[in-house]
């Protein structure tokens, strides 16, 4: 939901708190724990998961052994994710503040010293509202903003599935706020 009036313009930015990713985090933590299960049902001799064939088939040097190490190895990729997810890393606002004449850029990162992103450009640095599309076999649609003298600003996250239209509808909404050009198309 855009925020704005004749002076301020605030669009928000969605982060990793996500449906995808949710479920990766749900796909990797189950299935290391599967693992980690079955590793310790052959060391200990009792079947920890129901409904599978009993893991005496499993010998715990050298197969128990590596089913517990890649299960320890998932519960740690599974936990980045979720991590990512909890914290909602990436997410944030675009301030378009004409009355103070900048524009601001902040996003939420991991947490530490960093955690809090914020960039901050004069409105008069701003020449264009860009657009980036390739189609093909990896899509990639981009709305950025073209500051003088420095890269191109991302506004959109770089995994959102937006259509011709509502990248068109999304570029013309800040660039007429701004009274700048769109390039790109």
């Amino acid at each position: 939901m855009t925020c704005h009036s004749k002076w301020i313009r605030v669009d928000p930015v969605k982060g990793s708190r996500t449906f995808a990713n949710l479920c990766w985090a749900c796909i990797l933590v189950r299935g290391a724990t599967g693992f980690l299960l079955v590793g310790i049902s052959s060391c200990i001799g009792k079947d920890l998961i129901p409904g599978l064939p009993p893991s005496e088939q499993i010998v715990f040097i050298p197969q128990g052994i590596v089913m517990c190490f890649y299960g320890i190895a998932g519960l740690f990729l599974g936990f980045y994710p979720w991590c990512t997810v909890f914290w909602n890393v990436g997410s944030g606002y675009n301030l378009f503040d004409k009355r103070e004449g900048i524009f601001s850029i902040f996003r939420w990162g991991f947490p530490g010293r960093n955690r809090r992103i914020c960039i901050q450009f004069t409105l008069k640095e701003v020449e264009a509202v860009g657009l980036e599309i390739r189609e093909g076999l990896y899509p990639r649609r981009i709305l950025y903003l073209r500051v003088r003298g420095r890269q191109n600003i991302p506004l959109t996250r770089i995994g959102e599935d937006l259509t011709l239209g509502e990248m068109e509808e999304e570029a013309a909404e800040p660039a007429r706020f701004l009274r700048v050009s769109i390039e790109g198309f």
